[in-house]
């Protein structure tokens, strides 16, 4: 059964914005208008939808939300969604969104990130739907790092068409900008050395495999889901295996460890041949690191599992499209992902 992709974005096509979880506080909205005006940069119509307030943790009743994402997703004149970034709850939109429309709408790129994993990843799951696993709205003024791609570069590739990235070799290893004092913040503070790590053992790693994965927070909370029934997605679209992957927001070692436990025992990584896994925040353990969370719950899958990808909540984005072919490579001189849109 072929995966659908949306097509490519082109100068002129309409983006939507809106919150499906936490939505933008006041003191933020500078920083919102610079973030919409970086996107209309690039030659598109930009419109924002009701769904915003941010004087909560989410924007809208659920109901509200639901059904905002729902008519911008299945509006022929929406070539992309986007929000200004993650948050708390978007699960309580899964029982309210209206799956046969959005499995009849003509193909529409989801993005973002962080809480927005516990919607892309259901969508990718349940309509067959290429989704963007990349950097939020607030964050596309940034500039991109040599090695990787925007989400804006994603969104605007031909079906079919195939881009690799690889890892600066800097991240951001403490603080955060302030986007009250400067709004307009457009360099990332990489503070921060080195590279992807293999944790299961040494050796050279060339595996392929269609992408699937996002936030251990929210996804945990869906395996073993009709929403997150990741190896029904593979028996139908992926009879290659899966490249999944996993990237923490700041939960601690022992969260992490309990959390990809629990996604292994419900068939999360069943069909998996190869797992990556983002730089994680959140505090370790004396007796536990991030690194060793991940191998003693992921070790006993015997697949390669690497880690220290940019592929999460520390800077910066390596955008990956949930439902692309891909490739990884890790020797000791070359660390590179390719992506295949078809």
């Amino acid at each position: 059964m072929p995966l659908r992709h949306p097509r490519p974005l082109r100068p002129g096509d309409r983006i939507a914005v809106t919150s499906p979880s936490s939505g933008v506080p006041e003191e933020l909205r500078a920083r919102l208008d610079v973030a919409v005006r970086a996107v209309e940069a690039r030659g598109y119509e930009v419109v924002v939808g009701a769904c915003m307030d941010g004087s909560g943790h989410v924007s809208a009743p659920a109901a509200d939300r639901a059904a905002e994402l729902t008519a911008m997703l299945t509006d022929p004149d929406v070539r992309a969604v986007v929000p200004p970034w993650g948050g708390e709850t978007a699960i309580d939109l899964l029982p309210l969104l209206d799956w046969d429309r959005l499995r009849a709408a003509e193909p529409t790129w989801l993005v973002g990130f962080s809480d927005m994993s516990t919607l892309l990843t259901p969508f990718t799951l349940l309509t067959g739907t290429a989704t963007l696993h990349g950097n939020n709205l607030m964050d596309t003024p940034y500039r991109t790092p040599e090695g990787l791609l925007s989400w804006l570069d994603v969104v605007a590739l031909p079906e079919g068409g195939r881009f690799t990235q690889t890892p600066p070799g800097r991240h951001r290893a403490s603080g955060r900008d302030d986007w009250v004092a400067d709004p307009r913040v457009d360099t990332l503070t990489l503070d921060g050395t080195g590279t992807w790590t293999r944790l299961d053992g040494d050796g050279d790693v060339d595996v392929e495999g269609r992408l699937i994965g996002g936030c251990v927070e929210t996804l945990c909370h869906l395996a073993g889901t009709p929403y997150g029934d990741v190896s029904a997605f593979a028996r139908a679209h992926a009879p290659e295996g899966l490249l999944v992957y996993v990237e923490a927001a700041d939960d601690d070692a022992f969260t992490v460890c309990r959390a990809l436990h629990g996604m292994r025992l419900a068939g999360f990584f069943d069909a998996a041949e190869a797992v990556l896994v983002g730089r994680a925040t959140g505090p370790g353990a004396p007796s536990l690191t991030h690194h060793e969370a991940v191998l003693d719950a992921l070790g006993p899958l015997g697949v390669p599992l690497i880690a220290d990808v940019e592929c999460g909540h520390v800077p910066p984005y390596l955008p990956l499209v949930n439902g692309a072919r891909g490739r990884v490579v890790h020797t000791a001189t070359r660390h590179e992902l390719t992506q295949t849109l078809d």
